[in-house]
């Protein structure tokens, strides 16, 4: 029995579930749950959904496996309001970058004490920079943010920079479009906690960034927060 976290189920058959699971010994992988979406196992509630820490095993030789056991080790990480749409993009992150079949203990890790982060900080925002960062450490794609990519200096806090994807932060003008501070960026890499503007710039680069490697094809998670946002919005006038 390993820890897991599932992050996608959908029906699978009749009565079963598709799962995308997440261990640290086999990384990100697919599994079937028989049986699981059946009248009776509806009713019961199961335990088969995001945020539930799990422990599973499963058997099979193919991509896709057999879920055989499964407990919950944990219980549910209480996720609510715009925590939970967070979570839902952390999710759908790892699902889009992340290749299956891949383990990583520090991924599981990351994954696992972010979700709690989102579950006990108010500052969401710092929490999902934190996870972006590190994903991307993780995945071979750290950023720059400490120097110049032309003139290798160090970042100058008074400054500012545009972000070329591949390269880092380039010198510019102040007014410039897509200018982000100095003291911006190296608040990023030091995790210190940014003011309003700080935190806009941060989300921008970092949007910037995976998009660049995740392609066009937007994210779920994001459409359905501005949706939800748009809703709540209207209700308050």
């Amino acid at each position: 029995m390993q820890q897991a976290f599932i992050l996608h189920r959908s029906p699978y058959s009749n009565s079963s579930l598709l799962l995308e699971c997440l261990t640290s010994s086999q990384g990100r992988f697919p599994l079937i749950a028989k049986g699981a979406n059946s009248d009776k196992e509806r009713k019961r509630g199961g335990s088969l959904h995001p945020f539930t820490p799990l422990l599973i095993n499963w058997s099979g030789r193919g991509e896709v496996k057999n879920l055989c056991n499964h407990d919950v080790s944990d219980r549910p990480i209480p996720l609510t309001g715009n925590a939970l749409y967070c979570g839902f993009y952390v999710n759908e992150l790892i699902m889009r970058l992340v290749h299956r079949n891949d383990p990583n203990g520090e991924l599981f890790t990351l994954y696992k004490d972010t979700i709690y982060a989102l579950s006990q900080s108010p500052m969401l925002d710092s929490v999902l920079r934190a996870f972006e960062l590190n994903l991307l450490a993780l995945l071979g794609y750290g950023l720059n943010l400490e120097y110049d990519a032309v003139t290798g200096e160090p970042i100058d806090p008074n400054g500012f920079y545009l972000f070329e994807t591949e390269t880092g932060p380039i010198r510019t003008g102040e007014h410039a479009q897509q200018a982000i501070s100095g003291s911006t960026l190296l608040g990023i890499t030091s995790g210190e906690e940014l003011d309003k503007q700080g935190r806009g710039e941060a989300k921008a680069l970092l949007r910037q960034v995976i998009s660049y490697y995740i392609g066009d094809k937007p994210l779920k998670s994001r459409e359905l927060f501005r949706t939800i946002s748009s809703v709540n919005n209207r209700w308050k006038q």
